[in-house]
Formats: C-alpha cells, sequence, structure tokens
C-alpha cells in the first residue's frame, strides 16, 4: 500500500473511523464498513474503494483532492463515485471539475448530487443519512448516519407467524422504524452547527472540529469565522451523550505539544474519558 497521507484508525462497536484532519491543511475521513466517507482535503490511496462521499463545504483543505480522487478511480478503471455536496456549492465544483478535466485532458466521471438541510439519503435498507445547516463562512452542511431497523409493533407482539403473516398480505403495516444515530460529522463550523442538530450530541461517534484550544484565542472572534473552540466543550459537557468523541482540525498555530498540554490542563478527563485528541 502507498503511503502518502497520514491516517488514524479508531474502532468502536464494529464501526472504523480512519482519517486525519488539521485546519487550513487536509481533512479526509472514512468509515468503512459503512462504505462512505466525509471531505476530500486529501486522498489517501487506501481509501480509493469508499465510492460514496458527502462534502461538508468547499473550502480547500476539504475539496483539494476531489478531483484527484475522481481521477484515480477512472484511471484503476472503477466504477464512477457518487459525490454528495452542499446544495449551493453544486455548479461551482462542477465548474471546478471541468477546469481541471481540461488542464489534465482527462475525463473526471463522477455523479455530483446535492446535499440539502433536512434532506435525508438513502444508503441502504438499514442505513439513512440526514443533512443539517452549519455555521461556517460559505456553504455548509453536516452529516449524520443513522442505523435503522423494523420492529414488530407491540400491538402484535403476542401473535403467531401466520397471523403477522395474514395481516401483512392484508396490507397492514405490522412494524415501526426504529432508528439510531451511529456517526455525526460536523464539519467546520461553529457551536451552532451542533445545537441546531441534537442528533449531533446523541451519535454513538462524533466527529468534530476544535481548532482553537487557548484562551488567548477569543471564542467570538472564532465563532465569526465558524469555528469551535475548547470553551466550547466544557460549556456543552453535558449535553454530549456520544460514546465516543472524535476532536480534530486543530489550528496550524498550535503546536501538537501545545495542544496537549493545554487539554491536559482545561480538560484533563477528556470528557469522562470519551473525547479523542486526534493528532
Amino acid at each position: 500500500m502507498i503511503d502518502n497521507a497520514p491516517v488514524r484508525s479508531l474502532s468502536h462497536k464494529g464501526l472504523t473511523v480512519e482519517g486525519y484532519s488539521r485546519a487550513a491543511v487536509q481533512s479526509y475521513w472514512r468509515v468503512p464498513e459503512l462504505k462512505l466517507g466525509f471531505d476530500l482535503g486529501g486522498q489517501p490511496w487506501g481509501f480509493m474503494a469508499t465510492s460514496t462521499w458527502f462534502i461538508s463545504h468547499t473550502h480547500l483543505d476539504h475539496i483539494a483532492a476531489l478531483p484527484v480522487y475522481v481521477a484515480r478511480r477512472r484511471m484503476m478503471k472503477m466504477d464512477p463515485p457518487t459525490i454528495y455536496v452542499p446544495e449551493k456549492s453544486i455548479g461551482r465544483i462542477e465548474r471546478l471539475l471541468r477546469a481541471v478535466s481540461d488542464l489534465d485532458k482527462g475525463r473526471l466521471p463522477c455523479t455530483l448530487l446535492p446535499a440539502c438541510p433536512g434532506e435525508e439519503i438513502e444508503l441502504s435498507r438499514e442505513h439513512v443519512v440526514t443533512v443539517s445547516s452549519t455555521c461556517h463562512t460559505l456553504p455548509s452542511v453536516g452529516y449524520v448516519v443513522w442505523d435503522r431497523r423494523r420492529k414488530l409493533k407491540n400491538e402484535y407482539q403476542g401473535l403467531s407467524g401466520n397471523q403477522i403473516r395474514d395481516l401483512r398480505l392484508s396490507g397492514t403495516d405490522v412494524t415501526d422504524e426504529l432508528r439510531t444515530p451511529l456517526i455525526g460529522y460536523l464539519g467546520d463550523s461553529n457551536p451552532d452547527g451542533l445545537d441546531r442538530c441534537p442528533a449531533m450530541y446523541e451519535a454513538m461517534i462524533l466527529i468534530t472540529e476544535m481548532t482553537f484550544v487557548a484562551k488567548s484565542h477569543r471564542r467570538e472572534n472564532i465563532h465569526k469565522y465558524g469555528h469551535m473552540h475548547l470553551e466550547d466543550f466544557l460549556a456543552r459537557r453535558e449535553r454530549f451523550q456520544n460514546e465516543v468523541i472524535i476532536a480534530a482540525h486543530y489550528s496550524t498555530r498550535y503546536t501538537d505539544e501545545r495542544i496537549r498540554q493545554i487539554l491536559s490542563k482545561r480538560l484533563p478527563d477528556l470528557l469522562d474519558g470519551r473525547l479523542q485528541v486526534w493528532l
């Protein structure tokens, strides 16, 4: 395997999160078991087989590798990928791909689809993705991946298999749909992007930015430019119901050691051990 980009990995209850994110550098994530990824600011060669991607916004550290990824799949004779992008940005991304195709003199076959806040995107019979609006300096969205199952309604629990079959044949819906949020992906956003999507706080695994950590960086200025501060996590610690919180996208103004020092002082318990500092 060609090692062309840094990747960290974490496994939890049958799901694996792989990726890396640093502000103004590159952000890319995938969950191989769900056959999907988030953002393409870089494209590790090992991510090639993932064919469905959800883009949060169009800053270069989140989309710079999009044309490279599409071109590599074409070169490897793989099927064109499906890429969801914020609805208001889809025309600009189409123009980007046309320009790169003209420069490269190669086709860039892919299916671009709009991601609209409030929309549900069908992945499979077991999984669906919902889209929420986030708060950044340009059109941006977040995503929640849900597990969904059918469960026999309470009023039919005591019936025999034949009785349930007859009800179904008569057109009666005998099941309820149960949904569980598995993965929340915030992208770049100030805290309003979390607060307006309660499922982000409830997802089993939350992938979120924590761009700034030092007290010298004032929260009001950070929020204006669509980012999160460590203090925002402290203020909301009781709201996080997630089993795992992956915090990344740290500003390049900090060294890794400085980030660790600040977090060990301000948040020594790492939200009861649930916070993963992704460096």
